[in-house]
């Protein structure tokens, strides 16, 4: 037996309906840059908890938006935002009759305007682009910050590619978040962070 962490995690293998969909969508438009199932699980947890409005920036084919989809509770509405317009349109498709979800074909700085959010998912990337600074006034006391697309490390501070990986650093040192690293996978992490 391999002893990876992959192997001690344990998931029902079917998919929510629209997460199923939303695969479907990404296999027909040739998208292989999506949510992994271990996080879009970890999601679509959060997403119980959440009332209000949550925030997704950069929706590719909808499937991170679909796990969040799937754990939605009532009340509760995402807004989404994709900067190339076909992935958007792909992903409108998958919540064409859902008043629950809103798919913008946008850049994601449009959505400043529509928080706070309870929740907001968005990939790791720039600290100047998803830092705490960037981010901050987008999420209400209380809410959630997912970042995902982080290789698991066990060193402080936290290595990345032979250099200190100061997005990460950022999140789970700043004194206006609660915030932890949770593998997801062998090969993937995510950092969670709670507004204080």
């Amino acid at each position: 037996m391999d002893d990876t962490l992959g192997d001690l995690m344990s998931a029902p293998p079917e998919l929510p309906d629209v997460v199923q969909r939303a695969f479907d969508v990404c296999r027909q438009a040739g998208y292989v840059a999506f949510c992994r199932n271990e996080t879009g699980r970890l999601l679509a947890t959060l997403a119980a908890t959440r009332g209000g409005t949550m925030a997704e920036f950069g929706t590719g084919c909808g499937v991170g938006t679909a796990w969040l989809r799937s754990g939605v509770r009532n009340g509760a509405r995402i807004l989404t935002a994709e900067l190339d317009e076909s992935l958007a349109g792909a992903a409108a498709k998958i919540f064409d009759d859902d008043a629950k979800v809103e798919v913008l074909a946008a850049d994601w700085n449009v959505l400043r305007d529509r928080g706070p959010f309870s929740l907001l998912f968005l990939d790791s990337g720039s600290p100047s682009e998803v830092g705490v600074e960037s981010v901050i006034d987008l999420v209400e006391p209380g809410g959630i910050v997912v970042l995902d697309d982080f290789a698991p490390c066990e060193s402080w501070p936290p290595i990345t590619y032979g250099r200190v990986d100061t997005l990460r650093e950022q999140w789970l040192t700043d004194d206006r978040f609660t915030a932890v690293e949770v593998m997801v996978a062998a090969d993937a992490s995510a950092v969670i962070a709670t507004r204080r």
